[in-house]
This record gives C-alpha cells, sequence and structure tokens, in this order.
C-alpha cells in the first residue's frame, strides 16, 4: 500500500471516530430534552388540555423519539458486539460442552447473539451438526429471543436496573432449566430425520476485522433493523398512547392485577397467537403497568409474545416432530408462568 493510500485510509477512519463521538453527544442532547419537548408540543404548541387526549398525545410524542434512540443506540453496540460473533463462531464455543455447564453458556450467548425467529432453522441444524447436545441447544434458541437486548435497555430506562437486573436473570433460568429438562428427556427421536443426515462442515471465520470495519457494520445494522421496524414501533407506542389515555384502570387491574390469580397463564395464553419485537411490546408493557396492571402479568404477556411467537412455532416444525415441538413450548410457556409470579410477588 502506497504513503498515499494510507493517509487517505487514516483520514477517512478519523473522519468515522469523529462522526460516531459527535453522534454519541447527539443522541445524548436528544434523549435528555425528549419529556420537555413532548411536553411543549402536547400543551403548549397544540393547546391541549391535560385530560385523556393531552396525556394520549404526550406519551406518544415522548415514546417514539425516546424508543428509536434507544433502538438506534442500542442496535449499533448490539452491532459492533456480533463482529466477534458469528454463528460458526458461536457453534465452536458450545461444542464439546457437557448439559449443565453448556445450558449456562449457552443461554448467557443467547443474550449477546440476537438471532430472530427466521435464523431458528438454520442455527438449529448447525447447532446438530456440530455435536452440541439437543438440550444445551434448546437452552441457546429459548434465551436468544427471550433475553432481548432491545428490552433491557428499555426495561433499564423505564423501570430502573434492578427490575432489568431481574429480567435477564429469569430468562437466563428459563432458558437453562428448560434446556435441561429437554436435556434429560432424551428427546433425539423427535428431531426430523433429515437434520441427522446433513453433513456440513462449518468453518470458523478467518477474517480480522478492524474497528473501522465494525463500526461501518454496525451502522449497518441500524439502518437495516430501524429501517423495518420503524413503522410497527410507531403503530405499538400509538396502541400503548390510547390504553395510556382511555383504557379504564379498573378494567386493567381487574385483568391483569395481582389480584386475580388466572392473570398470569392468561395473559401467556393471549400473548402466544400474537407476534411482535421487544421493540414493539415496550411501550403497550410500559402503558399497562402505568394504568395498573401488576408488573410480573405485563411481563409474561411481553415474554411469551417474543418467546413463544407462532411463526417460530412453524418454522421449527420444520425440524422438529410435533411431540418435541410442543413439550419445547410447554416447558418454556410454564416457566414464563412461574416467572410472572415470582415478579408479582417480589414487587
Amino acid at each position: 500500500m502506497s504513503v498515499t493510500s494510507t493517509s487517505f485510509s487514516n483520514k477517512t477512519a478519523g473522519r468515522i471516530y469523529l462522526y460516531v463521538g459527535l453522534a454519541v453527544i447527539a443522541w445524548f442532547v436528544a434523549y435528555t430534552a425528549i419529556l420537555p419537548l413532548a411536553n411543549w408540543l402536547a400543551y403548549i404548541l397544540f393547546r391541549l388540555p391535560h385530560d385523556r387526549l393531552g396525556e394520549s398525545v404526550a406519551f406518544f410524542l415522548y415514546d417514539v423519539p425516546k424508543i428509536l434512540l434507544l433502538l438506534s443506540g442500542m442496535i449499533f453496540i448490539i452491532g459492533i458486539i456480533r463482529t466477534f460473533f458469528s454463528p460458526e463462531r458461536t457453534r465452536a464455543l458450545l461444542g464439546g460442552k457437557r448439559e449443565g455447564v453448556g445450558n449456562v453458556l449457552a443461554a448467557m450467548l443467547g443474550i449477546v447473539t440476537p438471532f430472530c425467529s427466521c435464523s431458528a432453522v438454520p442455527l438449529f441444524i448447525g447447532f446438530v451438526e456440530s455435536g452440541i447436545p439437543l438440550g444445551v441447544t434448546f437452552s441457546f434458541l429459548i434465551a436468544a429471543p427471550t433475553i432481548n437486548e432491545v428490552a433491557i435497555v428499555m426495561l433499564l430506562g423505564l423501570f430502573g436496573w434492578k427490575i432489568a437486573g431481574l429480567y435477564i436473570a429469569t430468562g437466563l433460568v428459563i432458558a437453562i432449566i428448560a434446556g435441561f429438562i429437554i436435556g434429560r428427556l432424551k428427546m433425539e427421536r423427535y428431531v426430523e430425520d433429515f437434520v441427522w443426515n446433513i453433513h456440513q462442515q462449518g468453518r470458523l471465520e478467518g477474517e480480522k476485522l478492524t474497528w473501522l470495519v465494525r463500526i461501518e457494520r454496525a451502522w449497518g445494522s441500524v439502518k437495516e433493523i430501524v429501517g423495518k421496524v420503524w413503522l410497527y414501533v410507531i403503530v405499538a407506542i400509538a396502541i400503548g398512547a390510547v390504553i395510556h389515555g382511555y383504557v379504564p384502570e379498573s378494567a386493567l387491574v381487574g385483568i391483569m392485577g395481582k389480584q386475580a390469580w388466572w392473570s398470569v397463564p392468561a395473559a401467556v395464553l393471549i400473548g402466544i397467537p400474537l407476534y411482535s419485537n421487544a421493540a414493539g411490546m415496550i411501550p403497550i408493557v410500559s402503558a399497562l403497568i402505568e394504568k395498573g396492571a401488576s408488573l410480573g402479568t405485563a411481563l409474561a404477556f411481553m415474554m411469551a409474545v417474543v418467546g413463544l411467537s407462532m411463526p417460530e412455532a412453524i418454522i421449527l416444525r420444520r425440524v422438529l416432530k410435533p411431540q418435541l415441538l410442543f413439550i419445547f413450548f410447554g416447558t418454556v410457556a410454564v416457566a414464563i408462568v412461574i416467572t410472572g409470579y415470582l415478579f408479582n410477588w417480589l414487587i
């Protein structure tokens, strides 16, 4: 490489690092200005009274930029992390691990490797090919959607570190125990035969990425993911705003409050047919809790929507026979119900 091209590369890298630094400063300034700006728009510029409509509009104007800012920031951070954890490297880290230790490691890796439902089948096949025990594989598949990195940041911003930490801890326990139980049941015979007949050699990625490349890829992830989900986030926040302003508090307390013992399993059953990501569910959960729903019930509802979605069941049916698919979803559903009761009991 010539001196001229090296100098050009250094200047390009310097500009990108400068832009990242300025973007971080702008992010923090924008985040701190959201609440006063939303109130100014709703109550001064639009001259709305402090009634149901005014509160709904202020909630919407506050939550839309807040959620999109949190989403963009978190995707960028996770995008950097993902450059260190390819699917091949993840499989290599889990390969050869025994049950127990493998379940714990798989669940922890599931937090930092945010694969979506569409990745379930290729990941499952790749794990089986690598000789990873079935229960360990399921610990990873449960943790990846259930302990969502976006949900962690949003729970941290909305409810504080205790709730966010409890969410991570319970999600890990669900993934570890559910995977361990499935492993102990020896359900390998309920995996579709073609999975065992696939013989492919997974390769570790040999590329060495510079920080410049990692930043570029992370920014690309921000543009791609936010570009796909921003409309769904806005729709979800609009629903949350309606709940916040118009749904009677007594109705939600009756359905999703601590007093109703059946509220947690009912919330899980309602959540299973639905499909959304954590970014779309957090505004709804926040509005439900503000209106009187118990935290455990609302979080159980969110975890059921994110971790027990119907599209994931349909996709996984390609590689799992109905018996194993039923046990997988049943085990996770029971674990989520227990988690909901635990939250309601502790908080």
